[in-house]
């Protein structure tokens, strides 16, 4: 993966955050597609209250109610031992404390911005905000998918009843449908693909277990919203790379050899990025998968940030001459960009 010489392309003092009191802290993890010749970008940015009293923390909370656009703000002192102050993007409860869920400590939501050469990017004035009781606590890591002549976005949703898998429609992205929840919590990481596979939609997801590790699972669906036929795909690999959790990347890509997938791990040295194959008739079949990470936290942007080493990809888009630019997001804070082709991975592959 031959990184950007431009990155990082995107950090969060490009972007001016919603409030007067608040401050953007990211501007990372952005789904990728192309449009009238232009490479967008819809990035996810998060923002939180900016800090006064360091021994208070507030919190943003979406209001509740369908087409709101308030924020709310809770107060936390830092002092009260029924809390976990100890990582910067939750609050935890302790056990026998009063609360019954984690509260973030940042709100996300997806803005939209545009480039006619994928290195330098302009914001437009398009944003997705959360609303609603299951979006509460933010909408994050949007995927976006070109089906049937329209844009299909799926995005994690979070509120204190858990994550759960959001769907939005458009064909210009100026005008979006919701379609609501179409995976319940808890429930991350879908990808769809581009094209139906014998009739049905196809997508990859992530669910959660206390039984397990987080690992990859493949579903089908008629319609894009109701979802069924689930199988497990892939998990993660003891004493590898890969070894804590492993989800989901940019939609996958059709090639003579099957599926090409980029897919998301982590263990001991944080988030890389690895590759599996698909078959082309039935993607519930891995033909290969990566022994070794094509890519893994090596710049500063990479290794330092809001959270250190990580490299975390929902898109990527295909060029004229064969090229993939896979965009990501660096150590959840800012945009980057590499370049690759299809020919490249799968020789990686084998």
């Amino acid at each position: 993966m031959e990184r950007f010489a431009e990155n990082p392309l995107i950090i969060p003092d490009d972007v001016s955050p919603t409030r007067d009191d608040f401050e953007v802290i990211g501007t990372f993890n952005p789904g990728a597609f192309v449009a009238d010749g232009r490479i967008g970008l819809l990035v996810r940015v998060a923002e939180r209250p900016i800090a006064e009293d360091e021994a208070v923390v507030r919190v943003p909370v979406a209001a509740a109610g369908e087409g709101e656009r308030r924020i709310e703000l809770l107060t936390f002192e830092r002092s009260d031992p029924s809390w976990d102050f100890s990582d910067a993007r939750a609050i935890v409860p302790r056990e026998g404390g009063p609360g019954a869920c984690r509260y973030l400590t940042s709100l996300s939501h997806l803005r939209l911005a545009w480039s006619d050469d994928g290195r330098r990017f302009q914001w437009a004035d398009t944003a997705v905000r959360p609303t609603g009781e299951l979006e509460r606590f933010g909408i994050e890591d949007a995927r976006v998918t070109q089906i049937d002549g329209q844009y299909r976005i799926t995005y994690s949703a979070i509120s204190d009843w858990g994550i759960c898998v959001g769907l939005i429609s458009t064909v210009d992205f100026l005008r979006f449908a919701r379609h609501g929840c179409i995976l319940p919590h808890e429930n991350k990481d879908v990808c769809l693909f581009p094209e139906r596979v014998g009739g049905d939609y196809v997508a990859l997801h992530r669910p959660s277990s206390d039984f397990c590790r987080p690992g990859m699972w493949i579903a089908r669906s008629p319609d894009l919203n109701h979802w069924g036929g689930h199988r497990f795909l892939a998990a993660p690999r003891p004493g590898e790379w890969d070894s804590e959790r492993i989800g989901a990347g940019p939609a996958p890509i059709r090639t003579p050899d099957g599926w090409l997938a980029v897919y998301h791990g982590a263990g001991d040295d944080g988030y890389g990025l690895g590759l599996m194959l698909l078959d082309g008739d039935d993607p519930s079949t891995v033909l290969a998968r990566s022994d070794r990470p094509i890519m893994t936290p090596e710049a500063d942007y990479e290794r330092s940030g809001f959270f250190e080493n990580v490299v975390f990809s929902n898109g990527w888009v295909a060029r004229p001459d064969g090229e993939l630019w896979l965009y990501y997001g660096g150590a959840d804070r800012c945009t980057a960009g590499c370049r690759c082709s299809v020919d490249e991975l799968l020789d990686e592959l084998g």
